[in-house]
């Protein structure tokens, strides 16, 4: 039978391939008479998956040695106060507030941080565009400057990430990049830290990849958990707590699947940012073209991994759901907080769905125009 395409935001799709693996070894993983989920993870055959996961992260994301990279537990709004906890001490945290999750992390971290302050924001025009890092209000002396590089709900993305320095900031850039993660390469000479829930582009939800530059390590707060002490995780090798191991395996697939895509000349992230490119702009010169359907973010910061649109005449909502379920199109609809349809098109998502996708939009405009 021919799967559906699911356009959820997340948790969202994994690619087949990984979830025939995980079925294939559900009861045994490579002899051990364990499945992933009944084992130790101090034993030596998880402890093979998660070193091997790490490695494999390390390598796709082309991360520098300076970086610690982190298996943790509680999505991006656990990290939301987790990284003030580490990294604020106590003192003024710039925010740039681009969207839904944004405006999230700025509220979270007034609980911790000793001031937040907002040193651009784009909520005036409906969060349709970015504001340019030159108009940012930078702090003097800030801990750190909060960045979410791709907002899932309102569709808008940094396609580059800023240069603090260029900017005379010292402060270290801290990137929520939950959305995008092994989506495109990451500019790590820009970043302090970034982090990211696993269930958009990675797999499962339950386990968070932290990114942390080592000297950023060592300043937590005193209240800070000892479990979400990024210091305390990294001389622990993520093993302090007991990890989502189920999830450390899933990603760790994935890793593998993504290390085995090409794109012409193009291997890992950067095939699948090419493909993604493709994969976006084909939904959006369609939206375009068509006088039914309306995307109000700004061509040049347009998200490619969540396509956030609406049909002009939104009486029609319900039937364009029901039928895009009937032609196996699952999920479109958007988030509660904006209304309209929301396509994800996250690493998952084949070229074929976005055709799928196109092909319905097509059909009932012609039906319904």
């Amino acid at each position: 039978m021919t799967r559906p395409y699911n356009f959820s935001a997340g948790p969202a799709a994994i690619p087949e391939e990984v979830l025939q693996q995980a079925a294939a070894e559900m009861l045994d993983w490579h002899g051990s008479g364990m499945g992933v989920m009944e084992m130790s993870h101090r034993g030596k055959e998880f402890i093979s998956i998660c070193e091997q996961a790490e490695a494999d992260l390390r390598e796709l994301l082309a991360v520098p040695a300076e970086f610690k990279i982190l298996f943790m537990q509680g999505g991006g709004l656990a990290e939301n106060a987790i990284v003030p906890l580490n990294l604020s001490r106590a003192a003024t945290v710039d925010f740039v507030v681009t969207g839904s999750w944004s405006q999230k992390s700025r509220k979270e971290a007034q609980k911790y941080a000793a001031e937040v302050h907002t040193a651009a924001s784009n909520e005036a025009d409906g969060f349709t565009t970015l504001p340019a890092p030159a108009s940012w209000q930078l702090s003097r002396g800030a801990s750190y400057v909060h960045l979410c590089s791709n907002e899932t709900i309102h569709g808008v993305e940094f396609h580059e990430l800023p240069d603090l320095k260029a900017l005379g900031c010292d402060a270290p850039l801290v990137i929520d990049f939950s959305s995008h993660v092994a989506s495109r390469p990451v500019q790590w000479e820009r970043v302090g830290l970034a982090f990211g829930g696993a269930q958009k582009n990675i797999g499962p939800a339950g386990l968070t990849l932290v990114i942390v530059r080592e000297d950023l390590l060592g300043h937590a707060l005193p209240i800070c958990p000892s479990a979400f002490d990024y210091r305390v995780v990294a001389e622990n090798q993520s093993m302090y707590n007991t990890p989502p191991t189920w999830g450390i395996y899933m990603a760790g697939l994935t890793f593998q699947w993504l290390k085995r895509q090409r794109e012409g000349a193009l291997t890992g992230v950067a095939a699948m940012q090419a493909r993604n490119i493709a994969k976006a702009q084909q939904l959006y010169d369609f939206i375009d073209r068509s006088p039914f359907y309306v995307n109000k973010v700004a061509p040049h910061c347009r998200s490619r991994m969540n396509v956030p649109f609406f049909l002009q005449d939104e009486s029609r909502n319900d039937a364009f759901l029901q039928g895009a379920k009937e032609r196996g199109l699952l999920q479109l609809k958007g988030h509660k907080s904006v209304g309209g349809m929301r396509a994800s098109l996250y690493n998952a998502m084949p070229i074929a769905g976005v055709q799928a996708l196109v092909d319905y939009l097509q059909d009932f405009e012609r039906l319904h125009a």
